[in-house]
């Protein structure tokens, strides 16, 4: 056996990849995640100070003190790992807890805990239906979304972006289904934009149907005690189930979930591959995400301060000129266009300083570059005005 006939295939892939300009460079960062951090960018370069509107550190929980103490509290009494899935002998008191935690905070039934959001979204669809069922989602829902239906041998109808009228009319097309399933991002992450959720769950009135979101962006940032998308719209017991991550607003590090009906996440936990085959959550993760749970309810003027720090970025970006996608999350893109210019932009922030990314085609459509800014309850007041002046310094150069 030989590899040589392909590298060169794999050679032109990466190249292909790099002459269009979608090339990944990862920045190293040499601190813990937090508003002010140090960073480089790989080759042996020096770290430098950075201003970070670019994490899903919504919270500003990442390096909370009470949280690395409670993570290596748990280590400590718990082990390091658990060599095990869930079902054989992965399963420790401190699993259980957190998932009744969970569900005492989200008012659900129940709660099944996997290594991540991306595990619990490739668990749910293949395990809840099969070919006689349907799955109707959202065009922009997120890519584990996307996997995950690919999983299973139901029939999918994708609905153009928030259209309730294309939503009206695949209900209409997959009446005949023995199970419909309807599926959508709380928060789409690309966009900052929010579900349409009053107006699908006016849809499914009187219609036997599930209605499954991904709560990831919206956990611990939407709703008066950050419980999500449908406390926002105080619809929590119209949704069926949700699913969402310890891996943004809580905390940072890993580990997702799935949380509703009881027969559901039951069904889960008896069959679904990422869960019977994967290792279970590791002891400190766990810890972890109790803490942070703990301190999102002690402490709800972090998600006013959030919500304060958005709407003043968003106001004093469109006041400098720049185009905003409207809403009121955290996730703030700021429509360039140009795609050399989005990248070159987002290069000369980072040189002053403002880690921030630009995201081009094929992540989003052609004609539709951003650079997405993600605010934190962490920033200061201090670090939201020198953002806004940098922005304010290479938008003059380069003419945006």
């Amino acid at each position: 056996m030989t590899y040589e006939p392909y590298r060169r295939h794999y050679e032109e892939i990466l190249g292909d990849i790099r002459s269009s300009g979608m090339w990944k460079e990862e920045r190293l960062i040499t601190t813990p995640q937090r508003a002010g951090i140090e960073a480089a960018a790989g080759g042996g370069k020096p770290s430098s100070p950075c201003l970070n509107f670019c994490a899903n550190n919504y919270l500003g929980l990442a390096d909370h003190p009470e949280i690395v103490a409670a993570a290596a509290e748990t280590m400590q009494r718990y082990g390091y790992g658990l060599a095990s899935v869930r079902f054989i002998c992965g399963t420790q008191d401190l699993h259980r807890k957190l998932e009744t935690s969970i569900s005492s905070f989200l008012g659900t039934d129940e709660t099944i805990l996997y290594s991540s959001c991306f595990d619990a979204n490739a668990a749910v669809f293949e395990t809840l239906l099969g070919p006689e069922d349907a799955i109707i989602s959202d065009a922009l829902n997120h890519a584990s979304i996307i996997d995950g239906i690919r999983l299973s041998k139901a029939k999918r109808r994708i609905v153009r972006h928030g259209d309730i009228d294309d939503y009206r009319a695949a209900l209409d097309e997959t009446r005949g289904a023995r199970v419909r399933l309807v599926v959508t991002d709380g928060v789409f992450s690309m966009h900052g934009d929010i579900a349409r959720l009053p107006q699908i769950c006016e849809l499914l009135d009187g219609e036997p149907a599930i209605l499954v979101v991904d709560d990831s962006h919206a956990t611990g940032v939407l709703g008066p005690g950050g419980r999500g998308t449908a406390e926002h719209f105080a619809l929590q017991d119209r949704v069926d189930l949700i699913t969402s991550t310890f891996g943004k607003a809580l905390g940072g590090a890993s580990g997702g979930f799935a949380s509703g009906r009881r027969e559901l996440v039951t069904l889960l936990r008896q069959r679904s591959r990422p869960y019977l085959f994967s290792n279970t959550l590791a002891p400190a993760m766990a810890g972890g995400a109790m803490k942070a749970f703990e301190i999102l309810q002690r402490e709800p003027e972090r998600i006013r301060r959030l919500q304060e720090n958005t709407r003043l970025f968003r106001e004093e970006i469109q006041r400098r000129g720049f185009r905003i996608a409207e809403g009121v999350h955290p996730i703030v893109p700021i429509m360039i266009g140009d795609e050399k210019k989005t990248v070159e932009m987002a290069r000369r922030l980072y040189e002053r300083g403002l880690f921030v990314v630009g995201f081009t085609y094929p992540v989003v459509p052609r004609g539709e570059a951003r650079i997405r800014v993600q605010i934190s309850a962490g920033h200061t007041r201090e670090d939201l005005e020198r953002a806004l002046a940098i922005f304010a310094e290479v938008k003059a150069e380069i003419g945006e």
